[in-house]
């Protein structure tokens, strides 16, 4: 078995907020190397979705249902509506929206999440590192998921918080 490589995640970017009130909308898009059946299994399966995903759910994401919900560091399972799963282009459930489109040979994703403005740039940072962990996961390169206790000590964690608060126009929790 090969050692994964040392994961460092990039700059702050592909990421917005649509600010209605109080209630903000994390929007962030990523461009990746696989197809859309293969990243819709990735974001429905739970098996993949243990590997990458800042949550577990007890039941397939992929069709309109409801499972329970897990956020990692969060003991509480959540009871989560899948009010669309339109294979492989459109997933919702609970405050987030998934599309993905065929671009390039691969799939644009884009996540909308609402999220309490108060931790917008936690939320930006936390999917950014999510989305670099399912394209190594999808490329065969898995380095497994990074838990909530442990992605908040990473350097680059803190780095990515600080970008998007200040991307964003707010200070950072």
């Amino acid at each position: 078995m090969s050692t994964p490589e040392p994961y460092t995640p990039g700059s702050a970017s592909g990421a917005s907020v649509q600010k209605d009130g109080d209630k903000w909308t994390l929007i962030l898009v990523r461009e990746l190397r696989h197809s859309p059946e293969k990243v819709w299994q990735a974001l429905t399966e739970p098996g993949q979705l243990r590997e990458w995903a800042p949550f577990e759910v007890d039941g397939s994401l992929g069709a309109v249902g409801t499972v329970n919900l897990t956020w990692v560091g969060n003991p509480r399972p959540i009871e989560t509506k899948i009010t669309r799963a339109d294979a492989p282009k459109v997933l919702e459930y609970g405050d987030a929206r998934w599309e993905l489109e065929p671009f390039a040979g691969g799939t644009r994703l884009t996540l909308w999440h609402n999220i309490d403005r108060r931790f917008i740039s936690w939320g930006a940072a936390g999917w950014h590192i999510a989305f670099d962990i399912l394209d190594r996961l999808l490329a065969g390169n898995p380095i497994g998921r990074v838990t909530t206790n442990n992605v908040m000590k990473l350097e680059g964690w803190r780095r990515l918080n600080a970008e998007y608060a200040k991307q964003f126009g707010v200070e950072p929790p």
